[in-house]
């Protein structure tokens, strides 16, 4: 089976799990389910308000603006070094705030993507360093290749790293792209723990609105 279609089957049964945890299993938690929802559905409009989508494109976008010079200049002339540029994944490289995670693909941030792909245009080596666990691995993988970006690598969180600082843990994972032999020209994100620890020529933070969408 194609590995889309087989991601797409494991997104739609992760759904249908939520949807049954959703269903009361009795008649009388039954009636209490209507306002229940309607509550939920409430929070989570005022929850997508609280951060305005037009505002923040703009923020992003002027970040970008300053990465994409960088990047240029840096892989004008390599003389043979490798070189690659760092991405934090949620709400860095997908508009995962914006958009439920059930509804895949979650669309690309499409300034960075668009910046993803010059470098990659450029002989760029594109990885992501993210703190979701491993068991999406091939899920986020899937979506970051069907939302358009160039993936050299994918890291994320196996057991072990889930009882680590993620700051920590993503600071020793750029560590571990140098030792391939890279050079981090450029690592962007929008929480402090993603550009925080060095292993990076310069670092672009884009904006989290106090943590909102960290």
């Amino acid at each position: 089976m194609h590995a889309g279609a087989t991601i797409q089957r494991t997104a739609a049964a992760l759904t249908a799990a939520l949807a049954l945890v959703a269903v009361p299993v009795t008649s009388a938690a039954a009636t209490e389910t209507a306002p229940a929802r309607a509550t939920t559905a409430t929070a989570s409009a005022a929850l997508a308000q609280s951060v305005d989508y037009g505002v923040w494109r703009q923020e992003v976008a002027a970040v970008v603006a300053e990465a994409r010079p960088w990047v240029e200049a840096r892989s004008e002339s390599t003389g043979g070094e490798k070189q690659a540029i760092v991405l934090d994944i949620d709400n860095t490289s997908l508009e995962t705030y914006f958009h439920p995670f059930w509804k895949l693909p979650t669309p690309a941030v499409a300034d960075v993507r668009d910046l993803a792909r010059y470098a990659d245009s450029r002989g760029v080596a594109v990885f992501f360093v993210t703190a979701r666990p491993g068991i999406i691995h091939s899920l986020t993988d899937w979506n970051l290749k069907q939302a358009g970006y160039p993936v050299d690598g994918l890291y994320v969180r196996d057991l072990p790293d889930l009882f680590e600082e993620v700051s920590a843990y993503k600071t020793e994972r750029r560590a571990a792209i140098e030792a391939k032999g890279y050079t981090i020209i450029a690592n962007i994100g929008n929480n402090t723990t993603d550009v925080v620890g060095g292993h990076a020529e310069r670092t672009f933070k884009l904006p989290d609105y106090d943590g909102e969408l960290s």
